[in-house]
């Protein structure tokens, strides 16, 4: 079955795809893109069951290899061959299976917040359980419920220093999604669902910097494991931020990211 998915284009010269998280859309880079554009054509999907993009009925047409491999035929047909490419969290995983299996797609490739998936098997089929039974309480319960639980997860803990104003209009910004499509996205693409890409890190040829706040610890801990199997790969901190680092500090994001992307050499590690 053919992946429809929503894009935008922004900007002129070497192309940068970007590749929001579970319950994102486009919207969620909309604070950094005119930074990025300036030289840059910035092209923004949005995956399956986010934003304007659907998700078909079978959940096995929009696995991550799928989705890989429509977001590779969708950029040919913007007549794109080659790009950089930034993923945050599911967005990263959904990055990952693209310079795996589409290696001259990627030059370069920011990961932030990601990972390569679950290693162990037995953890892997509990989440798989775990991301259906939310999946089901999404359906059951609605999105107002869902939102608010998701955002409170300690995950997101880091958040509640934001500025009340920028937590209203991302909690706004996930209710403009839908119960069915975050419900179908977390079935079809979540880390239950998706085979683990640890054993394969070494296949990757395009140039990497690991990405995660300061303060996401856990994250951070993937990101130096990830390092160790990746060749050449980069590790770096935003100081201040947790999952969420585009978010929570924009401006450090954007002096880690920025350097990386105009092929200077990637910042080294620094800490909170």
């Amino acid at each position: 079955m053919h992946l429809e998915l929503s894009v935008r284009s922004t900007g002129e010269g070497p192309p940068l795809v970007l590749l929001h998280g579970f319950t994102g859309s486009a919207d969620a880079w909309s604070a950094l893109v005119p930074r990025l554009a300036r030289g840059r054509r910035v092209i923004t999907f949005e995956l399956p069951g986010h934003g304007a993009s659907p998700v078909p009925d079978d959940p096995a047409s929009a696995t991550l290899p799928r989705v890989a491999d429509a977001l590779v035929r969708e950029l040919a047909a913007l007549g794109v061959r080659a790009a950089d490419w930034i993923g945050y969290s599911l967005g990263g995983r959904t990055a990952l299976h693209v310079a795996l299996a589409h290696p001259p797609a990627v030059r370069r490739l920011v990961l932030e917040g990601a990972s390569p998936g679950i290693a162990d098997s037995v953890e892997r089929r509990a989440r798989a359980v775990a991301d259906a039974q939310l999946a089901d309480a999404i359906e059951r319960d609605g999105l107002d419920r869902f939102v608010d639980a998701w955002m409170a997860q300690p995950l997101f803990a880091t958040q509640a220093a934001l500025p009340v104003e920028l937590r209203a209009r991302e909690r706004a910004r996930r209710l403009r999604g839908s119960a069915a499509g975050f419900a179908a996205a977390l079935r079809a693409m979540g880390a239950g669902a998706q085979e683990s890409l640890w054993p394969r890190l070494g296949e990757v040829r395009a140039r990497v910097l690991l990405l995660a706040g300061a303060l996401d610890v856990k994250y951070g801990a993937i990101a130096r494991a990830m390092a160790a199997s990746l060749p050449g790969a980069r590790v770096a901190t935003v100081p201040g931020a947790g999952h969420a680092a585009h978010l929570e500090q924009p401006d450090a994001w954007l002096d880690a990211v920025e350097p990386f992307l105009d092929g200077e050499p990637a910042p080294a590690a620094t800490s909170a």
